[in-house]
């Protein structure tokens, strides 16, 4: 029953598809790279020859992955229009590894007694082993991946990953936009335009496409003219960058620097692994039948070889098959982009192509797909759980605003603990918002998954899932009163630190012990009219 048009290997859809998800991929190494390197003042020679290899690698090879996969499946159904699982860096774990993870540790070892070349290296081995220990969940998790999407209420799923979407790759990129105005808002409009309005673009030329084009015509004419002032910067010339993304055990090394950021490392694989699962029910429902275990061991196996390898990003499939398949895209996307991308990351281009292209001009893509996350997070929850959704994002906002007043550069690191140490009435004000935001994807995970139980009527649900809560507070995988979000076994903090803990954890358990004396109650609550 094949038929040759299904071993096809390019379509004019694939060629869109392919710029569509070569721009996506290119777009998220560029923040990373600019986070790290404009930020926080990494090196850049580790972020091109170390770190960009091995992600690269993990694209190559989970996009190679799925073109078989799509090949394989055209062939067994005998049909030609069957799209491959897209495949890329995932943005709000990659943008929350470089924002929430790598910066924040490179800072922390040099203030530790490292030099500048040492504190690279060592940021360089917890992202690898970070990468390594979300590779080993997703892979166990592969398994069991149902289980996980049962008991953990779809409004925490995607509230917690809404969260990170609207502020950290929404509005921080936003505020890298409103620095060079002249060229960001062009480049945002033209994609609020193409994108979230569905207008048509001259020649069928696509949105992202034209977005960065646009966008990086007007950096390179007005910037020389002096119309951008500051936020104009030369391009530096191409440079030969070659680097094969070899296996090393360095990151066994960075292991033990993992755990204080296990919090987020964490709740960063369980996101993929939920939203695998629903990529793939996504295809299935556009026609293509893949099996949901195999889009998983694929995604985790490329995140494991790409942390063996050097690389600190995270590859998940991306939601938008239907929209690739809608596009006329079959195989050839997928197969073209892991290549250009794969051979980017060993021979250079990728890292001349970030630095010639301004955050400036690529931010506008973050923005909208920040935009799609937060709508999807209500879009498939149903609209009674939407208030869960809303009360998710508090502890992101916590976390966003936390890491703005704890950059040095803002407030002076003596300065900052100063003010988190402040006692008048209660805790003091800088201590609740970082405390609030430290641990904030499992927080938002619990608060959503309670609330979507009172709205169920399960309070006793409710009350177990607080008292799952104060018990992750009393070791600091939330609400960790450590400054820097580490966890520690409580009954070694100082007392001032112990007393912290007990406030936040008791918290929880006053909560529970209330819901459950209202759980006593028979039937449940009147609704009220508003």
């Amino acid at each position: 029953m094949n038929n040759t048009s299904a071993r096809r290997w390019l379509t004019p859809g694939d060629l869109n598809g392919f710029l569509g998800l070569v721009v996506d991929n290119l777009s998220i190494m560029a923040f990373i790279a600019t986070a790290l390197i404009g930020l926080f003042g990494f090196p850049a020679d580790i972020v091109f020859l170390r770190m960009f290899p091995g992600t690269a690698l993990g694209v190559l090879l989970g996009n190679l992955a799925y073109t078989a996969m799509a090949r394989r499946l055209a062939a067994r159904v005998g049909r030609d229009d069957v799209t491959a699982m897209p495949l890329g860096l995932d943005a709000p774990t990659s943008i929350g590894m470089a924002l929430l993870v790598l910066g924040p540790a490179f800072v922390h070892f040099k203030q530790g007694g490292m030099d500048e070349a040492a504190a690279a290296q060592a940021t360089w081995e917890l992202g690898m082993a970070s990468l390594v220990v979300m590779g080993v969940l997703k892979f166990v998790l592969s398994f069991f991946g149902g289980a996980v999407q049962r008991h953990v209420p779809r409004a925490g799923l995607l509230g917690s990953i809404a969260g990170i979407a609207l502020v950290l790759m929404g509005f921080l990129p936003l505020v890298e936009i409103m620095k060079v105005p002249l060229v960001g808002f062009a480049g945002l409009g033209v994609v609020l335009y193409a994108l979230v309005a569905k207008g048509r673009l001259p020649f069928g030329v696509p949105g992202v496409l034209a977005a960065v084009a646009i966008g990086a015509a007007l950096y390179y004419v007005l910037g020389p003219l002096g119309w951008l002032g500051s936020g104009y910067h030369a391009p530096a010339g191409w440079t030969w960058r070659f680097a094969l993304p070899l296996p090393t055990l360095r990151w066994i090394d960075g292991i033990a620097y993992t755990v204080p950021y296990l919090p987020l490392i964490l709740p960063f694989g369980l996101l993929m692994v939920v939203g695998g699962i629903n990529v793939t029910e996504s295809a299935r429902a556009a026609g293509d039948e893949y099996r949901t275990r195999d889009i998983l061991l694929v995604e985790a196996l490329a995140t494991l070889v790409a942390g063996f390898c050097g690389g600190v990003a995270q590859t998940t499939p991306y939601i938008g098959q239907p929209s690739y398949k809608a596009m006329g895209a079959r195989s050839g996307y997928t197969l073209l982009t892991g290549i250009v991308i794969g051979l980017g990351g060993v021979f250079g281009y990728l890292s001349n192509l970030v630095e010639l292209v301004p955050l400036s001009v690529l931010a506008p893509i973050l923005v909208f797909v920040a935009i799609g996350i937060t709508v999807q997070a209500f879009e498939a929850t149903p609209m009674r759980y939407a208030a869960a959704v809303v009360f998710s994002f508090f502890p992101a906002i916590a976390r966003m605003v936390t890491i703005k007043l704890s950059d040095p550069t803002y407030v002076a690191p003596a300065h900052f603990a100063e003010l988190f140490g402040q006692h008048g009435h209660g805790v003091a004000e800088l201590a609740v918002i970082t405390i609030l935001g430290n641990g904030f994807i499992i927080t938002s995970m619990v608060w959503a998954s309670f609330v979507v139980a009172l709205i169920d009527g399960k309070t006793g649900r409710a009350a177990l899932i607080l008292l799952l809560g104060g018990a992750l507070t009393l070791f600091g995988l939330i609400h960790s009163v450590d400054p820097a979000g580490g966890v520690y076994l409580p009954w070694l903090l100082d007392a001032q630190a112990r007393a912290l803990v007990w406030q936040f954890a008791g918290a929880y358990g006053v909560l529970a012990v209330v819901l459950l004396l209202l759980s006593v109650q028979r039937g449940k609550p009147a609704a009220t009219s508003t």
